[in-house]
């Protein structure tokens, strides 16, 4: 695929040497130079008329400039509309499509689609001229609904010959949800194809290789078919426009009776190029908990890098993976700050954890392996709960060390942190989930709760009671937002002494995890007063070396690089439950095979409207009571609202995440690991959700009625009890 630095249809500038915009003329061929200037054309003639002088099959036509569309007002260039609309149509005989053609729509940044007007089967000149006119009203439409000038809204018309197809629709250069270069996508009508792109009409779709061999297939509302040899034509075409521009197009055509197939407008793809999917699949699920923002690069080589040695750790450990796997997996990979692990290991691990009966010698020495653990595990985490405390009382006040002491010790937290993910990980291996009653962020919220009502301040908490960092994830900063939380009206029962042991391992994470902020911080302090950094923000886009290359005074040595992802400053899109790493670092999603099944994470089962995402810093009372919560992920400042809900449905997550936990303690029904989940059913759809089984289905439309009368007096009894 030619590089996105290539030419671009709908960004050319090429026109007759010395000829302005104040030159030209107010109507020019789509054959004149001119046309393919997106300034005097629009994007969309422009890129027509670059692909017909490509020998791309683009209809013959003419564009009425966006310069004289400026000028003329109400009044129009009759003289020299006439002129072209004679010739096209041969004097009015045949019949025209007139489409808009804004500077501002079919570019890289905005497609714009539908927003401006086409007029199709123009007959006769009074209603081409008043044809014309409503496709230029249409840019005030777009205007207004921007909330922005006319005049921003720069148009031209474009005016073709009208071709009646058989069939017609789009083409997608990659595959358009995922991004995928390896596929493509086309959408097929009968007929014209408008009632296709205005989403009138669900077309058949077809998903194909490179070469327009089938990989999937939806008949849609009509169920059009097209052959091979169709397909093929039209991939090609798409990938004809793709060499032309250097990037994927969206491309409308049309199929004509005789056999001619016609290209009706082409402008790029404005999903992100995923490119070619490969490797292992990975998932942010186990770790989402722990970092559900992005992280930025320092925060990465501080928190992730050690979670990926100790994820290499604990693999050797289980024998679940030959060496030879382990270091062809990179195990834990950051996409744009979020974090993600390798979900075939850790699925492995699980099979292994749970049907140990396997063949493989490999299989029976882990299965040896966790029997000797179940019995050492829980007393040698409680060691290294022994030891890490000792640590941490040990360490100093960052304002007591040096620039180089607080660099060493930044590298020393990772260590610490290392161990400690991996006696946590090992612990989760061995616990059941009925027996995880208990998590930091259950007790978290009652201490919270009753240090705000003895009257503590803010700042102070997390020192006095620093079990209150299990509701805030880690990151650099001057000062740590605890959430707004009442007190939940729940309270675990028994909770089993492996249970507590990894919840007093994963807070202890948390804790070091602080620390090293905090030491960071300081240092952020200290290097932003004498000037070797423009703000105390910058250190986060720095790693450890050129960190210690600062402090040593050698910063004019660091390599450049752009800042990246840091959480609340740069937009990053969650990342898909499952997905596989493209050749461009890009996700590409994996969909689940069973359209309704997930995880079961306990909690019995029970009924209401679903209810999309939330942010955990907005307002949780946006929430209404008796509904089901869908989230892409567990967080655990999502713990107010609990008992709340009839029940929590995540895209990722673990069964032992806190806010799973937490779901368990006040019997919300809970399932994790259903991808596509927040896409799947709409605003107020009610929902079975069995904690059990792992399986969400909607409820018949007779039975609605029953459940809204219900979930009033389901709220007031204790919303999300087993039913």
């Amino acid at each position: 695929m030619p590089s996105n630095d290539g030419l671009r249809l709908t960004e050319s500038t090429d026109a007759p040497p010395g000829v302005g915009a104040a030159t030209v003329p107010p109507v020019v061929g789509l054959d004149d130079a001119a046309a393919r200037r997106g300034d005097l054309a629009g994007a969309k003639a422009a890129a027509l008329a670059r692909a017909r002088a490509g020998g791309l099959p683009v209809l013959d036509g003419f564009v009425l400039t966006v310069p004289a569309v400026a000028r003329g007002g109400d009044a129009l260039p009759t003289a020299a509309l006439r002129a072209a609309w004679s010739a096209l149509t041969r004097d009015g005989r045949d019949r025209v499509v007139v489409r808009s053609s804004s500077a501002i729509e079919d570019t890289t940044a905005s497609s714009m689609a539908g927003r401006f007007t086409t007029v199709v089967d123009v007959a006769g000149w009074d209603d081409f001229l008043c044809a014309v006119r409503t496709v230029i009203d249409s840019a005030s439409a777009v205007a207004a609904t921007e909330g922005v000038s006319v005049d921003d809204v720069p148009i031209a018309v474009l005016v073709q010959e009208l071709i009646v197809p058989r069939l017609a629709g789009v083409l997608f250069g990659v595959e358009p949800v995922s991004g995928r270069t390896d596929r493509r996508a086309i959408a097929v009508v009968r007929g014209l194809p408008e009632h296709l792109v205005g989403g009138t009409v669900t077309g058949s779709r077809y998903e194909t290789d490179t070469r327009g061999r089938r990989r999937g297939y939806d008949p849609g509302d009509l169920g059009v078919k097209i052959s091979f040899r169709t397909r093929s034509r039209l991939v090609a075409l798409g990938d004809e426009c793709a060499e032309l521009t250097g990037i994927p197009q969206d491309v409308e055509w049309a199929l004509a009776g005789d056999g001619r197939l016609v290209l009706l407008q082409s402008r790029p793809v404005t999903t992100r190029i995923s490119g070619v999917p490969g490797g292992p699949v990975f998932g942010p699920g186990p770790v989402a908990e722990t970092f559900p923002d992005p992280l930025s690069r320092l925060e990465q080589e501080l928190w992730a890098e050690p979670l990926r040695r100790a994820l290499r750790s604990v693999f050797e450990i289980l024998g679940v993976a030959s060496r030879r796997r382990l270091d062809r997996s990179r195990l834990l990979v950051v996409v744009e700050g979020r974090v993600a692990v390798d979900l075939d290991l850790l699925e492995s691990g699980d099979r292994v954890h749970w049907y140990a009966l396997g063949a493989r010698v490999r299989a029976l020495r882990a299965a040896w392996r966790m029997g000797r653990l179940r019995v050492a595990l829980v007393g040698l985490g409680e060691d290294e709960i022994a030891l890490a405390d000792a640590a941490l009382l040990d360490v100093p006040s960052p304002t007591d060390l040096t620039d180089r002491q607080l660099v060493a010790a930044l590298e020393r937290f990772g260590l610490a942190l290392e161990s400690l993910h991996a006696y946590e990980m090992l612990m989760g291996l061995v616990l059941h989930p009925d027996a995880a009653r208990l998590s930091a962020s259950s007790v978290a919220l009652r201490v919270l709760d009753r240090a705000r009502r003895s009257g503590l301040d803010e700042h102070d908490i997390p020192g006095l009671h620093p079990v209150v960092l299990a509701l805030v994830p880690p990151r650099l900063g001057p000062e740590i937002r605890l959430p707004d939380v009442a007190l939940p009206a729940w309270h675990p029962g028994h909770t089993a002494r492996a249970a507590v042991v990894r919840e007093a391992l994963r807070l202890r994470v948390r804790w070091v995890q602080e620390a090293g902020a905090r030491f960071a911080w300081q240092l952020a302090i200290r290097l932003t007063e004498r000037g070797d950094l423009a703000t105390p923000e910058a250190i986060r886009d720095l790693d450890l070396a050129s960190l210690e290359m600062i402090v040593r005074g050698l910063a004019g040595s660091i390599p450049h690089a752009p800042p990246q992802a840091r959480p609340g400053a740069v937009p990053s899109e969650p990342l898909p439950a499952r997905f596989r790493l493209g050749d461009t670092g890009r996700p590409v999603p994996v969909i689940d095979r069973h359209p309704h099944q997930g995880t079961g994470g306990g909690g019995g089962s029970g009924r209401g409207p679903v209810h999309v995402g939330h942010e955990p810093d907005g307002d949780p009372s946006s929430i209404p009571d008796g509904s089901v919560l869908v989230v892409r992920a567990l967080d655990a400042r999502l713990a107010p609202v609990l008992p709340r809900l009839r029940g929590l449905v995540a895209e990722t997550g673990s069964v032992l995440a806190h806010l799973a936990i937490l779901a368990r303690e006040a019997s919300v029904p809970l399932v994790v690991g259903l991808s596509g989940a927040t896409t799947r059913w709409a605003e107020g759809t009610v929902v079975v959700v069995d904690g059990t089984s792992g399986e969400v289905t909607p409820v018949a439309d007779e039975d609605r009625a029953r459940v809204d009368a219900d979930a009033t007096a389901g709220v007031t009894a204790g919303v999300g009890r087993s039913r």
